[in-house]
């Protein structure tokens, strides 16, 4: 099982206390020790992509500079397209700097009024190394959008989305389950494949 992460440590590029317990979740079987860049001290970069993937690159390499490590960023965020696409690359800032996902959802809502509340949640993960190299995988789940919202088992807009052919929003699920059919978990897998299959 070949690894790319030397001493098995590796910077979670994120100062989301959700995505970090997330990311370090699905990481927890390859045995990887997981540091938060929160914990490292080291500053959050300014998102300045127009993609989901300029902004996973952004982060994962910043945080490989600063720490030294191998580093690994997600950018991720909610796509409704009856909305043009928003919020988008910028889902966080629609909760402001106060990360009021509650007003967000109530935003999202207030714009969709009677619109197609077709979604699709997007996450794509950079993986940097110490050497210069970034890699990037895609992960994409659809779904509908809710209201009110439902459930607080997970974060962001998670209480508002319903995968497809479920039932349960992402918010009502066990985190166990919705590690499996995440869009997050959907980008992990292909860095599964390409990293950690068996030869």
């Amino acid at each position: 099982m070949p690894r790319i992460f030397p001493g098995g440590r590796l910077v979670i590029a994120s100062h989301n206390p959700g995505k970090v317990e997330e990311i370090a979740a699905l990481l927890t079987p390859f045995g990887i020790e997981t540091i938060s860049a929160a914990s490292l001290g080291l500053p959050e970069p300014e998102e300045t992509g127009a993609t989901f993937e300029a902004n996973a690159a952004l982060k994962s390499e910043a945080a490989t500079q600063a720490s030294g490590l191998a580093a690994l960023a997600d950018d991720s965020g909610l796509v409704v397209p009856a909305l043009g696409g928003a919020p988008g690359i910028y889902s966080a800032r629609w909760a402001s700097p106060a990360k009021d996902f509650q007003s967000a959802m109530a935003r999202v809502h207030q714009k969709l009024g009677d619109k197609d509340r077709e979604a699709r949640f997007v996450a794509v993960l950079a993986l940097s190394s110490p050497e210069g190299r970034t890699e990037l995988f895609r992960g994409e789940v659809p779904g509908t959008l809710t209201w009110p919202p439902r459930g607080d088992k997970g974060f962001g807009y998670d209480p508002m989305f319903v995968p497809r052919g479920g039932t349960l929003t992402f918010g009502e699920l066990d985190p166990a389950e919705k590690h499996h059919i995440s869009h997050r978990a959907r980008a992990f897998a292909k860095l599964v494949a390409r990293y950690f299959r068996n030869d």
